[in-house]
């Protein structure tokens, strides 16, 4: 037989194996790569509803980084003003991502003022025009169909300064 036969021969039971020793480890999610966040051009937002809650906008961009499509799923963690615990993050979310491209989506995050003894001055800096940072803190969860729905972190999802909208 022939040495380049032989080989992909080699090649393709190997690969097998590999996918085989993947579905009996718990499904084939190893295979899917997590999405990757960045901040948008826009700024972040910090919307004042009344004396109960506040609103915080953050403009995302992501991006599938596999060679196929799957569903952003789940985005959970933590949103962090000027480093103190702001609100709780859990967004169910169904956007769908093509494979190896960019979108663009907003993160809206309520905010309950009943944490004001925590974030009072943050609040007061950003209600006189200042800028207080931010950071998005957790974990990712996808719908990637055959190979399963992996969730990936916890970790840093975004970050960057939010400002008073007005």
């Amino acid at each position: 037989m022939d040495r380049a036969v032989l080989r992909r021969a080699l090649v393709i039971q190997i690969t097998l194996g590999a996918l085989w020793a993947c579905a009996t480890l718990g499904g084939l999610g190893g295979l899917v790569q997590m999405p990757r966040f960045e901040r948008d051009e826009r700024p972040a937002e910090l919307r004042l509803f009344g004396l109960t809650r506040a609103g915080v906008r953050i403009h995302a961009r992501v991006e599938n980084p596999n060679a196929f499509a799957l569903t952003l799923s789940t985005v959970r963690g933590t949103l962090l003003l000027d480093g103190r615990e702001a609100a709780d993050v859990d967004l169910p979310l169904g956007l769908p991502l093509q494979a190896n491209e960019q979108t663009e989506f907003p993160i809206d995050v309520s905010v309950s003022l009943q944490r004001l003894p925590d974030l009072a001055d943050v609040l007061a800096r950003v209600a006189t025009g200042s800028s207080v940072d931010y950071a998005l803190d957790g974990t990712v969860g996808v719908d990637a169909g055959p190979l399963g729905t992996p969730t990936f972190g916890p970790l840093n999802l975004l970050r960057g300064e939010v400002q008073v909208r007005r």
